[in-house]
């Protein structure tokens, strides 16, 4: 096998074009291979295998500086820069990571696994490799799969070219973001507009009439006037030279010697440049190929002989039951609209998109705009849902705060994937989004503890003057009997004590505190047990009760500090007027980046399983309880947590 002497970049030069096309087809077998025993990102990475060939055939990396947006794109790149052997360990526990990662290798940059932000990074890295003792290192940001909706695309695009920066920027159009028509003609307009020796020919013209006395800048601006019609009339919308960059393309991107050809001429250009190429997402693989959404984007465990097996993509869980609670409060509420950013199918909005089209928006990887857009609908009567990932939302905090919070909209964000989410490492655990939203003056946040709480929490947001949240995971969905559902903005009393200590848990983590109850009823300890469903505003009655207990412990999936249980403990202190009130154990996420690996074993690491609340829980009683427990022995030394 050809791939089995790829362990370097440098291994690709010496290759023929035989054994270029040899390669290509086992990286795609052994792409498909891999995830399917592990899960991840798919098509994506189908269909840059020529692309990622000819980049590391022209580039030096990591003396040349290669950037990849987003970062499932550099499953192949991973695998020619000495990683292959660690795919079995793809986004496992202590294993490959499912984007760049620069604890990896050298030839990881940037971690980037939020889009359009790569033109941002390569505009800073050229202006600091300008400035170094080697100026003649290459800058290329490999951009695309949806990356150009987002508007941070656009301004580090318009920087590049106010600066002319040095940067190649490869434009992998996939069908999933700009997209001009491909056709001979364009392919040798490329050609000519990249051929060195007239680029030389157009610059001596131009100084030439230049030094014309008398009518030299006439001229001058008379061919650049030529010029201007040429590209109208031969070229798509010349809108990245409107910006000072210069475009080439496009190119077909399974063509390795094009591509090559292409990226070397580009090189010769003083000043940021285009080359855009166009690939098949999902290519070499014809379940990829023939799965129309998303060209199997990503991909659970499978077999590979066949794919995965139908419905694999469909919502579940927690999504599936907003899935429904929209349908049903669609009929309900004619103002009622969607929007998300990219996301229709994972965010369980495919079914209210084809239902009513006319009131579904996705408006691509623009979450700041996605916010602000849902403002000015409801500013104009209608009742906006915006459902983007818990860690997508840390991106429109701005506009949530001032452009909705400020004007007390009444806009809800459904924010899908919250606390830990597992295989995608630090940059996709939902662990921000209740801290950050609790920030927002007035903002009602809801966490339904099963998927029979979703609907019941939907309805009630859309009844209130004002913005609010509902935060879900992406881990499966409890199932609960209808005396187990709250109502409104009350919390739901889960199990009564004797007074010595109530846990207060938050969304999902409510069945871990049940179990924390068990395993400490059993030294015992009777536990009162809380769903607070509403963060704020907190249930008057479950703070008063919790107010009556020895110890309160709060609970939850998102971050620790700032989060629900700084509020619950404010809470419960603004109680006491004459007396000191129990003491508050709050258990949540560390401020910390939190590696990828399976949630529950994440969980269980952080203390935030049953186990780990009881025990934490029996650490922080106070002595005088310790001491009247059945069995207890009063010179036994307890520790007090805090």
């Amino acid at each position: 096998m050809v791939l089995e002497s790829i362990n370097a970049p440098a291994d690709l030069r010496h290759l023929d074009d035989a054994e270029l096309e040899t390669l290509a087809r086992e990286i795609r077998e052994f792409v498909v291979q891999a995830v399917s025993v592990t899960g991840g990102h798919l098509g994506s990475n189908l269909g840059v295998v020529e692309l990622t060939l000819a980049l590391h055939r022209v580039y030096s990396s990591p003396r040349d500086i290669l950037l990849w947006d987003t970062g499932h794109l550099a499953y192949v790149h991973k695998i020619v820069t000495g990683r292959r052997d660690m795919f079995p360990t793809l986004r496992q526990a202590g294993g490959l990571a499912g984007y760049p990662s620069r604890a990896e290798s050298v030839h990881d940059w940037v971690e980037n696994s939020h889009a359009s932000t790569i033109l941002s990074y390569a505009h800073g890295l050229s202006a600091a490799v300008a400035r170094s003792n080697a100026p003649e290192r290459r800058v290329v940001a490999v951009i695309g799969d949806g990356s150009m909706t987002g508007g941070m695309a656009f301004e580090g695009l318009n920087n590049l070219g106010h600066s002319g920066s040095k940067v190649v920027i490869v434009l992998n159009d996939n069908g999933r973001s700009y997209a001009p028509t491909i056709s001979r003609l364009s392919e040798s307009m490329t050609k000519i507009r990249l051929h060195p020796g007239l680029r030389q020919v157009r610059s001596r013209l131009e100084e030439a009439l230049r030094d014309l006395p008398a009518v030299g800048g006439l001229a001058y601006h008379s061919l650049q006037g030529l010029y201007s019609a040429m590209r109208e009339v031969v070229e798509p919308p010349a809108f990245f030279e409107s910006l000072g960059v210069r475009y080439v393309g496009p190119i077909d991107g399974h063509d390795i010697a094009g591509m090559e050809q292409a990226l070397r001429q580009a090189n010769e250009f003083d000043g940021p440049i285009v080359v855009h190429v166009v690939t098949q997402k999902g290519r070499g693989y014809g379940p990829a190929e023939t799965d129309d959404e998303k060209c199997l984007h990503d991909a659970p465990v499978f077999d590979p002989a066949v794919g995965p097996p139908a419905g694999w993509s469909s919502p579940k869980g927690y999504t599936q039951a907003f899935n429904e609670a929209m349908l049903a409060a669609g009929e309900d509420h004619p103002t009622l609209v969607a929007i998300t950013a990219a996301m229709p199918g994972p965010t369980g909005l495919l079914p209210f998109s084809h239902r009513w089209p006319d009131r579904f928006f996705d408006v691509g990887i623009a979450e700041q705009h996605a916010v602000t857009s849902a403002a000015g609908m409801a500013m104009g009567g209608l009742r906006p849902v915006v459902a983007v990932y818990s860690t997508f939302f840390s991106r429109a905090f701005d506009q949530a705060n001032l452009d909705v919070g400020l004007h007390g909209l009444p806009v809800v964000f459904a924010l899908d994937r919250a606390g830990i989410t597992g295989d995608d490492g630090p940059s996709h655990h939902g662990v921000l989004d209740m801290a950050l939203c609790l920030k927002i003056p007035g903002m009602t946040i809801f966490a339904p503890s099963s998927a029979q709480e979703v609907p019941v929490m939907l309805e009630t947001a859309l009844g209130l003057s004002g913005p609010s949240a509902i935060r879900y995971p992406k881990t499966a969905a409890r199932h609960v009997e209808a005396d187990q559902v709250g109502s409104g903005l009350h919390a739901r009393k889960v199990r009564a004590g004797d007074g010595a200590v109530a846990i207060l848990a938050v969304g999902k983590m409510v069945e871990a505190a049940e179990e924390a109850a068990g395993i400490l009823a059993a030294d015992g300890v009777d536990a009162t047990v809380w769903d607070v469903r509403v963060v704020r505003p907190l249930d008057p009655e479950m703070i008063a009760d919790a107010g009556r207990h020895q110890l309160v412990v709060t609970v939850e999936d998102g971050i620790r500090q700032g989060g629900a249980g700084t509020c619950i403990a404010d809470a419960i202190a603004d109680l006491q007027e004459t007396r000191t009130g129990p003491p508050v154990l709050s258990l949540g996420v560390p401020t910390s980046y939190i590696a990828h690996g399976k949630p529950d074993r994440i969980l269980t690491a952080l203390g935030l399983d049953g186990p780990g609340i009881a025990a934490a829980t029996a650490k922080t009683l106070p002595r005088s309880l310790l001491d009247s427990l059945p069995g207890a022995d009063p010179d036994a030394e307890a520790s007090a947590g805090s």
